[in-house]
Order: C-alpha cells, then sequence, then structure tokens
C-alpha cells in the first residue's frame, strides 16, 4: 500500500501562458494497493472506473514499465475543486503515476514520469508545479518536456478566488486566437521574463507591472460570471496582482498583507455571491 499526496496548482501567473506554474497548499490524497480488480472510494460513482484520470495514468505507468495491470484498490481523498483552474487533472496524473511507480518499486526514473505524466495532461504548466512542487517554468524541447524550480519571495501570499462554477479547460481554450501580432508576442515575452525576476525579489511594484497580459486574459475574462466586479474588489481590498489562476474560472490574487484575504472576502460576502476567498501557501511538494 502506498499514499500519495499532491498539491493543487496555479498556472499561467499573468503572462506566463502554458510556461509558468505555481504549487498551492491543498492537497488531494490518494491510497493505492494491488487488487484483482477496480475497487475505488471517496470518488462520484460516475468515476469509478477504468476512465477515472488517476486510474488512467497508473495504468499507463505501468505500461510503459512493461508490467501488467491486473486491478486497482484506490482510496481518494479530493479537495482540488475540479474545472476551477487549480490544477485538478494534473493532481489525479500525477497521483496515479506516482501511486503506480511507488507500489511496483520505482521502475522509472524521475524524469520518465513527468514525461508521462506530462503526455497524458497534454501540457505541463500544471503538470511541473504538481510533480516538483514550488513555482516552475516548464517547455517541450524536441517533444520531450523540461521543468526547472524558480525562487519565489517568501513574504508572497496567493490568495485563490473559487467560484460555485465550473469552467473547462477545452472551452477556455477555445475563445483563444489562433494567431496573435508581434507586438503582443513581445509584450508577453518581457512581461513574463520581468515577472521571474520580481517574483524573486517580491518586489510589488514590478510584479504589478509584470503580471500584465496580452494572450489569454482579455479573451478568457467574458467566460468568467463577475469577472469584472471580482477584479475590482481585489483592488479595492489592496492586491498587489489579480490574474485568472490557469485556464479559470478560479482566479488569484497575490499579496503580502496578512489581512488582504479577510478583507477580500468581506467585499465579497454580499447576497448571490458565487465566490469563496482561500488563501494558499506556495507548497514545497
Amino acid at each position: 500500500m502506498v499514499t500519495i499526496r499532491v498539491p493543487a496548482s496555479t498556472a499561467n501567473l499573468g503572462p506566463g501562458f502554458d510556461s509558468f506554474g505555481c504549487a498551492l497548499a491543498l492537497y488531494n490524497e490518494y491510497t493505492f494497493e494491488p487488487s484483482d480488480r477496480i475497487e475505488i472510494t471517496g470518488c462520484p460513482p460516475a468515476f469509478c472506473n477504468d476512465q477515472n484520470l488517476t486510474v488512467v495514468a497508473f495504468k499507463k505507468t505501468l505500461n510503459a514499465a512493461g508490467l501488467p495491470f491486473t486491478g486497482l484498490k484506490m482510496t481518494a481523498v479530493t479537495r482540488i475543486p475540479v474545472s476551477s483552474g487549480l490544477g485538478s487533472s494534473a493532481a489525479m496524473i500525477v497521483a496515479g503515476a506516482r501511486g503506480a511507480n511507488q507500489l511496483y518499486g520505482n521502475p522509472l526514473t524521475e524524469q520518465q514520469l513527468f514525461a508521462l505524466c506530462a503526455s497524458i495532461e497534454g501540457h505541463s504548466d500544471n503538470i511541473a508545479p504538481a510533480f516538483f512542487g514550488g513555482l516552475t517554468l516548464s517547455l517541450s524541447e524536441g517533444g520531450r518536456p523540461m521543468a526547472i524550480r524558480l525562487p519565489l519571495h517568501p513574504d508572497l501570499r496567493f490568495v485563490a478566488l473559487i467560484p460555485d462554477f465550473p469552467l473547462s479547460t477545452q472551452k477556455a481554450r477555445s475563445v483563444l486566437p489562433e494567431a496573435v501580432s508581434r507586438e503582443d508576442a513581445v509584450f508577453n515575452l518581457a512581461h513574463a521574463s520581468l515577472l521571474i525576476a520580481a517574483l524573486e525579489q517580491g518586489d510589488a511594484a514590478l510584479i504589478r507591472i509584470a503580471m500584465q497580459d496580452r494572450l489569454h486574459q482579455p479573451y478568457r475574462r467574458a467566460l468568467i460570471t463577475d469577472f469584472d466586479a471580482v477584479e475590482k474588489a481585489a483592488a479595492e481590498a489592496g492586491a498587489i496582482a489579480f490574474c485568472i489562476s490557469g485556464a479559470g474560472p478560479s482566479c488569484l490574487c497575490l499579496t503580502k498583507d496578512p489581512a488582504f484575504a479577510k478583507r477580500l472576502e468581506s467585499l465579497l460576502s454580499t447576497p448571490g455571491s458565487h465566490w469563496q476567498v482561500l488563501e494558499l501557501k506556495p507548497a514545497e511538494s
């Protein structure tokens, strides 16, 4: 029996489209045991089968290691909301892959396992922080995913705004243009580069400038109910920066103020509000 704990993650961080990600201290936990059939507890009945993404990753890991899949007993404790922009699918994939690898003696290396996880997800911006922890930069080189850890100033706080409605990644990607202008590409390249330094230094003024984006947020904001009102509330509460978390619909604030989350919560605690305010520390693993 092995137990795997995987953190939530936020991706993009403004200009770092499909590249930047940060692990957050909200965890899913999975316990795996060998079995002669598939037994799953802790998931909705519709996902208690071999189509469960964690089971898919488990099976693919065994297949990559040349080992047969005979069955699996899995118990899940899930805290990361699904289709929320907080890396729920990445957490499920990483858990299944790590669970299979550990349960059967670690036949795959860390790099092989990371590459397998990225191939299942289709991109590595959430996989990298879920797999390695911390703030990460990931890319694909010759079809091979790569990731490095980036330094993050210890005073920075992440506050997630989680709505009570989902948004599929497929829908969020469908509104993005097929091509962008050279001006917008250069804008994001410069701001993403600045963001790396700003997050390391914890410089609020630089972070505020660096978090600007032209590649995805201008197109996705219309998919998120009350986005403008929530962005305004974040500014009134004193956020250093505000962005869509991953593909949305959750949003993310950066702050250094310990009282920020409560102040924002009070601004959003109106009748009919759809938003939960949750301060989440960056997670090392």
